[in-house]
């Protein structure tokens, strides 16, 4: 770690090295040196743009000037199988009574930021360890299919957990997913991959987004997954709509784009996530 932080101009001695949760992926540490903290995460079982990817996806957001992010200071690229590192900013600090409103406001304020011509990205990604394959498409709900319904699917059954009913209910969804989500929504840059253990507080209650799978599309495919899982404030949720309403999300919408990462939940997981995905599917049996 010593040699890495020398690229960035850091020589002084590291006084702390502890180890810390970082996901189911990558090793991740804090570090500590006489100038300065750092959170860092290693992996050598990943293609060697992995981190590239992810400290791109950091700047796009960045560079909307809407919400904070670490401050990316290097990241590896190198051959696949050797160990990478990730060097960032450190963020630490203390929830305020303000903190899930500016959350909701922010993140709004980055749905709103820029709107894109297209659906999609211009590179591949990562949703947990799979890889995210992306083109543009101009229209959503192909993309939605073509790029995240289908693939899940075919993924699925290559593991034995896709067959019977439930393929066949999934076809059927398919086939007919332009009754239920719209063709050219507004394409939002979303952070796409923003569930509760994706955003931490920094100093002065801040938000701050972490570990983004970036993507341009529906703004309420990202407030889907936010309610899956749980880890978002009510007032959130209020002051997100009042910037940019929720309209015709609930009954519909919702559960489709719930549908993507139950379905990822599955073939990285298991069965134990078999009922909900049948549960969305029955729901639109034609």
């Amino acid at each position: 770690m010593h040699e890495k932080l020398q690229l960035i101009g850091d020589y002084s001695p590291v006084q702390l090295v502890q180890p810390i949760a970082g996901g189911d992926i990558n090793q991740a540490y804090y570090v500590q040196t006489a100038e300065k903290h750092y959170f860092i995460k290693t992996n050598q079982h990943v293609p060697a743009d992995f981190f590239k990817i992810e400290a791109d996806g950091l700047e796009r957001i960045r560079a909307t000037n809407t919400i904070a992010v670490p401050e990316v200071y290097h990241f590896d690229i190198t051959k696949d199988d050797e160990e990478l590192f990730l060097i960032m900013e450190w963020i630490e600090g203390n929830k305020s009574n303000l903190t899930g409103r500016v959350l909701g406001e922010n993140l709004a304020a980055l749905h709103l930021a820029e709107t894109g011509s297209f659906y999609g990205l211009d590179q591949t990604t990562f949703v947990g360890e799979l890889i995210q394959e992306n083109v543009w498409y101009n229209n959503w709900i192909d993309y939605y299919r073509e790029m995240r319904l289908r693939p899940q699917m075919e993924l699925a059954m290559e593991k034995g957990r896709m067959s019977g009913k439930r393929q066949k209910r999934m076809e059927s969804l398919l086939i007919n997913l332009e009754q239920y989500i719209p063709k050219t929504p507004r394409a939002s840059l979303l952070h796409g991959d923003l569930w509760g253990g994706n955003w931490l507080v920094g100093k002065g209650g801040e938000p701050y987004l972490i570990d983004p799978s970036v993507v341009y599309g529906d703004h309420l495919f990202e407030i889907a997954f936010t309610e899956l899982f749980g880890g978002f404030p009510t007032d959130f949720y209020h002051s997100y709509q009042a910037a940019f309403p929720l309209e015709d999300y609930y009954e519909e919408v919702k559960p489709i784009y719930q549908l993507f990462y139950l379905l990822v939940h599955l073939n990285l997981f298991g069965e134990g996530y078999g009922k909900s995905v049948d549960r969305i599917l029955a729901r639109y049996e034609a």
